[in-house]
């Protein structure tokens, strides 16, 4: 039987990292990101998992306050674009403003994931990914990069990713997300402390 015309098909499997640790208009930093999580569900993106939160420590370290953060998981119908934009878009809703690179935040939402895209390309995401850290403090992409250069990187990520995805597969390194975590140096990964609020 054919579908309705109005109906929305949700396909695309992705993943969005949320973090913050400064006081919004809704709470705390882990009452604004569970109501960030309600509030992105609708009929263009259906969560389907969402990791553990977790206390981390800011980075760099010592720029701010510890932060809380999470991964979920989710099919959508959105384009990359349009995703990050309405990500973007929550951001903003929340007063989030972009003046310092990893400066304290009321909220972060990263698109990681978006099946196995890799956007724009190949020579653009490799330009990111091998970015010096001194260059990454003082320049961010204008653009969409999938999947996130610096998702290897971050404990912060792959800790909550591994929560509900630890055989996602990173479309350029070829590794699982646990390879990846468990890659990482032992001090970060120790640095992930669940909350019991969670």
């Amino acid at each position: 039987m054919p579908q309705p015309a109005t109906q929305t098909i949700v396909n695309k499997l992705c993943h969005i990292a949320l973090g913050a640790n400064a006081t919004s208009s809704i709470g705390t930093p882990l009452l604004t990101i569970k109501g960030v999580i309600l509030s992105l569900a609708d009929d263009s993106l259906s969560i389907s998992k969402v990791s553990r939160f977790y206390a981390t420590p800011a980075f760099p370290a010592g720029s701010g306050p510890d932060f809380v953060n999470a991964v979920l998981e989710a099919r959508t119908s959105l384009s990359a674009t349009d995703l990050l934009a309405r990500l973007h878009h929550v951001e903003a809703e929340l007063g989030r403003e972009r003046h310092e690179r990893w400066g304290a935040r009321v909220i972060d939402l990263d698109l990681l994931s978006y099946g196995d895209l890799i956007y724009p390309d190949r020579e653009s995401f490799a330009y990111w990914f091998d970015l010096p850290l001194e260059a990454q403090k003082q320049t961010a992409p204008e653009g969409l990069i999938l999947p996130h250069p610096r998702i290897q990187d971050r404990a912060f990520v792959l800790g909550p990713l591994c929560d509900i995805a630890p055989d996602w597969h990173h479309p350029v390194l070829g590794r699982s997300a646990r390879e990846l975590f468990d890659a990482l140096p032992l001090e970060d990964r120790e640095s992930l402390k669940p909350l019991k609020e969670s």
